[in-house]
């Protein structure tokens, strides 16, 4: 599909096509996100100011985020945390060392993350360091295994290390949260389709970054409109939402999946190019499931499962005589 075709979709144009080669050397070629926050409704869907303190509770996990004056942190200001924890991962996988404090060449965040270099640009770029800073978070959600119980910031400080003559800024230091920081070393991150940052609506984004988070490497992933709307985040009425996710589903943007609607108000979810299909990758019993919670309480299962399955994957696919035991011997080493 050319680019004008799907510009006319709604997706944004790939505005800088040989980014790799620009920012090989700062930026690794997968995009990673972060599992806690691909899981629950942090960022604000809004384009307005959203002064909101959101309160969140599902299966056991509680969110109670604040905003600052400025709003609370956007799904689009989350493409400064997708970069630092690509960044991370990238020297974690050559072997280098990190720490959580990261010097940003702003112009290489810019062109990574498909935003246009003008002057304004780097302006938005300071408010959404601004809305990340301000914005806390409460929660008992758990990342690496570590469960935060007190307050924090998505990143902790920014700072503005160089600037250029007209007072744009040139380079930026970033101190990003211990959570996000855990949520590294711990490897609890998802690759994302490069197209993430071509999709123009927030709430395209973030029902990516759940089809993602939850499809992983199964063949598909159904779930209630009801649940999928709180899920979201999203602050409209369910009736609104539900048009919302009709309309995407004739648009067809999603990276990597294809949406349809069953009967009983039900989203699914499909892979474009499945990686294990069903009778090729192991297949788990729902008691196994059972077994791997009781083995790490609070941590999802379903992410555990979609990451044994993408090292099952990475490792040769190998003929597993019992795969139920092999998964949880895997869970077991893991924690």
């Amino acid at each position: 599909m050319t680019q004008s075709m799907t510009h006319d979709r709604g997706l944004l144009p790939d505005r800088h096509p040989t980014a790799d080669f620009l920012v090989c050397d700062v930026f690794d070629a997968s995009l990673k996100d972060d599992l806690g926050s691909m899981e629950h409704p942090i960022f604000s869907l809004s384009t307005r100011p959203d002064r909101r303190i959101l309160s969140y509770e599902h299966n056991g996990t509680t969110l109670e985020i604040t905003p600052s004056v400025r709003g609370r942190a956007t799904i689009h200001d989350k493409d400064i945390i997708i970069y630092c924890i690509s960044q991370l991962m990238a020297a974690v996988n050559q072997g280098r060392a990190i720490s959580r404090v990261l010097h940003l060449r702003a112009h290489d965040l810019l062109v990574a993350t498909n935003r246009e270099t003008s002057g304004d640009s780097y302006a938005r770029l300071r408010e959404a360091f601004e809305r990340l800073a301000g914005t806390r978070i409460t929660t008992n959600l758990t990342a690496g295994g570590v469960e935060i119980t007190s307050g924090f910031g998505l990143i902790e400080s920014w700072e503005i290390v160089r600037r250029a003559r007209g007072g744009r800024m040139v380079s930026v230091m970033v101190t990003i949260s211990e959570w996000l920081y855990h949520a590294v070393l711990s490897k609890s991150v998802l690759t994302l389709s490069r197209d993430y940052f071509r999709l123009r609506k927030p709430l395209e984004r973030r029902i990516y970054e759940l089809a993602r988070k939850h499809c992983g490497r199964q063949p598909e992933w159904r779930i209630s409109v009801a649940t999928l709307h709180k899920k979201s985040g999203s602050a409209s009425p369910v009736r609104v939402f539900r048009a919302a996710l009709r309309r995407m589903i004739v648009d067809g943007n999603l990276p990597d999946y294809e949406m349809y609607e069953d009967p009983g108000d039900v989203m699914v979810f499909v892979r474009a190019d499945p990686v294990i299909v069903g009778g090729t990758g192991p297949v788990l019993s729902p008691d196994t499931l059972d077994a791997a919670r009781a083995l790490v309480p609070g941590e999802d299962v379903y992410a555990l499962e979609a990451q044994w399955r993408s090292w099952w994957a990475d490792t040769g696919r190998p003929r597993l005589g019992n795969p139920d035991r092999a998964f949880l011997g895997w869970v077991a080493a893991r924690t």
